[in-house]
């Protein structure tokens, strides 16, 4: 475990050195402010609910979205308990006021991807594109900003796989043309 922590550090202190420039700074955490408390996912999903043909994803997303929630805040958070990587190595600058939660999983990373995997596989084109792309953004940002170790990005990222595959598969499943 202690080598998957030294990675973790080491790619953050990476993105720290060699990526992290002054007039981004402000970009990112425009970025992550749309992750927090998952208010922009929550709005898309009742925007989506709203008109006919996108409700069916509203309401896939919306069930990913809570999905992802309960399992990475209440459950998997509390359970490992891992300090925000600030915490723990003072060579970590965080760039934002500091989370007082748990670091693993990313939440932020979660319900973005909770949504736009769910906008992926049933919103056409770039509808389906542009969600993962910003939600790719949103997780990155975290790392930017120096508030979550690559580790809790991809977990956060794995649950949103897993809410979202479920939430598709049973959607489909309960609004699927029943045979005779």
């Amino acid at each position: 475990m202690a080598t998957l922590q030294q990675l973790d550090m080491n790619i953050l202190l990476w993105i720290q050195e060699h990526l992290r420039v002054d007039a981004l700074t402000p970009f990112w955490r425009a970025v992550t402010f749309l992750g927090n408390g998952g208010w922009f996912w929550i709005v898309l999903c009742v925007l989506l609910i709203c008109f006919g043909k996108t409700r069916k994803t509203g309401v896939t997303a919306a069930l990913s979205l809570l999905s992802g929630f309960l399992i990475t805040n209440l459950l998997i958070k509390n359970a490992v308990a891992r300090p925000r990587p600030f915490d723990t190595y003072t060579q970590i600058i965080p760039l934002i006021t500091r989370p007082k939660d748990y670091s693993f999983p990313s939440g932020h990373t979660c319900a973005s991807f909770a949504v736009a995997l769910v906008c992926l596989r049933m919103l056409p084109g770039k509808w389906g594109i542009l969600p993962v792309v910003l939600a790719g953004m949103i997780a990155f940002s975290r790392l930017y900003l120096g508030v979550h170790y690559p580790g809790d990005v991809l977990a956060g990222f794995l649950v949103a796989l897993l809410t979202s595959t479920v939430a598709c598969r049973l959607m489909r499943r309960t609004f699927s043309p029943q045979k005779s």
